[in-house]
């Protein structure tokens, strides 16, 4: 099996859909229509009227060093329906002040499969929008571990319900705080979408404990998939 990094025209080559995150029926073709040996989507931004010139710069280097996959502009996404043949673009972004973060699709353009053809209320139903923002959002950022609630409340697993404002909180006794480590990844996740560029250090201070405590903490959230990989020299 070939290790060569995957190319731009390759529509998985930054990992934001795979194939297996659409539902049965969906088919994901390996390139964009016309074979194009690059990302298709900054050309159809531009023509659709998508308009990211009010991002500062100093924004937009903060989410390319993000440890989140950058999708500052969006991405588009080419897709098919092999019952119907229906296309289908997609435009994937991510939210990054969503708690917990998420990807979501913020554009869609339906071509049916011949020219012409009318696009029936019927094929628009069949697009699984929702179902297709689950399989990734739990694939990249196990956003299972949560889910928001009515009253800007959180989810646990265990049943427990928190509000956003009290995600900052000490954060407790790992062996007696049901959830802890989901908690840990929902408080380092809302320190780093307020900026923190050492979310460990506040976290340590908010729980008051040692900085090698809270570090512990996190990378055991990380290892229980409930945050993406650190990167490498990056504090926090």
């Amino acid at each position: 099996m070939s290790t060569a990094p995957r190319l731009p025209g390759d529509q998985t080559y930054d990992g934001l859909l795979v194939p297996d995150d659409l539902p049965a029926g969906w088919h994901l073709p390996r390139r964009f229509p016309g074979e194009r040996p690059d990302d298709a989507s900054a050309a159809i931004d531009a023509l659709l009227g998508y308009d990211d010139q009010t991002v500062e710069d100093e924004e937009r280097q903060a989410q390319l060093d993000s440890e989140q996959i950058e999708t500052l502009d969006g991405r588009w996404r080419y897709i098919e329906h092999a019952a119907t043949h229906t296309r289908v673009f997609i435009r994937l972004q991510r939210q990054p002040y969503a708690i917990p973060e998420e990807i979501r699709i913020t554009g869609v353009v339906y071509l049916p499969w011949r020219p012409g053809d009318p696009i029936t209320s019927q094929l628009l139903r069949e697009l699984p929008t929702a179902r297709i923002e689950a399989a990734i959002n739990k694939r990249l950022f196990a956003t299972t571990r949560t889910s928001t609630i009515s009253g800007g409340k959180i989810e646990l697993p265990s049943g427990r319900k928190v509000a956003e404002r009290d995600l900052l909180k000490p954060l407790g006794d790992p062996k007696q705080t049901p959830d802890f480590y989901e908690l840990v990844a929902l408080q380092h996740g809302r320190l780093s979408v307020n900026g923190d560029a050492n979310p460990s250090a506040t976290m340590a201070e908010l729980s008051g404990v040692a900085l090698s405590t809270a570090q512990g903490w996190v990378a055991k959230a990380r290892a229980r998939g409930l945050l993406p990989p650190g990167r490498r020299g990056r504090a926090g």
